[in-house]
């Protein structure tokens, strides 16, 4: 789809229900995960996170969203696919700023450059004990990426196109944190298999982007 074409629809956004945890459950790799989510905010000993689900055009004026393949590290996220965002710091006024700050470490995209368009579902991620605060957001300009070298291994340019297509839900067998060899649903984009957290958070911005497109 042409950005300017997307970004017409996409400004919608702002005024529309969020699809919410049901839509997150749809991809959801553990049961239980409302209940622990509820546990973890009783606690309320989780750490706080912002990420950023970017859409911008290519070269050639497509819409397309970013993506980040992590560095492999020892941790429950190594060599993962995930949105570009990171921790919440002192220094952050809001978890908005966490994002577009991570972002423009992590893959070199001026805040100045982006707007947020909606501030998205809370999830919750029990192997790291990690609420997560994802947003909406467009550039109007074609970025000119640079990886953060230490975080990031590679970027994963996704077409709009392709990542709406139903063709990339896939079930995918994995041994993860929390358990061996088990069937977790994904998505199949890039030649990445997505799952997890990610795949929960994509599962809300697809249902946005059909009910909009």
């Amino acid at each position: 789809m042409e950005f300017t074409e997307f970004l017409n629809k996409a400004l919608k956004v702002t005024k529309m229900e969020l699809p919410g945890e049901d839509f997150h459950l749809k991809m959801a790799p553990i049961e239980r995960l409302l209940e622990l989510k509820t546990i973890a905010r009783d606690k309320n000993t989780a750490k706080k996170a912002a990420v950023l689900v970017l859409f911008y055009p290519s070269e050639t004026g497509k819409t397309q969203l970013i993506l980040i393949l992590r560095k492999t590290y020892k941790g429950v996220h190594s060599n993962q696919v995930g949105f570009p965002g990171g921790k919440y710091e002192e220094g952050d006024a809001t978890y908005q700023d966490t994002a577009l700050r991570e972002t423009e470490e992590e893959v070199g995209v001026s805040r100045d450059s982006v707007s947020v368009l909606k501030e998205l579902t809370e999830i919750y991620i029990p192997p790291s004990n990690f609420f997560v605060q994802p947003y909406f957001a467009v550039t109007k300009e074609t970025p000119a990426f640079v990886a953060q070298e230490d975080e990031v291994e590679a970027l994963i340019e996704v077409d709009l196109d392709h990542f709406m297509d139903d063709a990339v839900i896939i079930s995918k067998t994995l041994t993860t944190s929390y358990a061996k060899a088990i069937a977790v649903p994904a998505y199949f984009i890039n030649g990445h298999v997505v799952w997890g957290a990610t795949a929960m958070m994509l599962s809300e911005v697809r249902e946005m982007l059909r009910q909009l497109l």
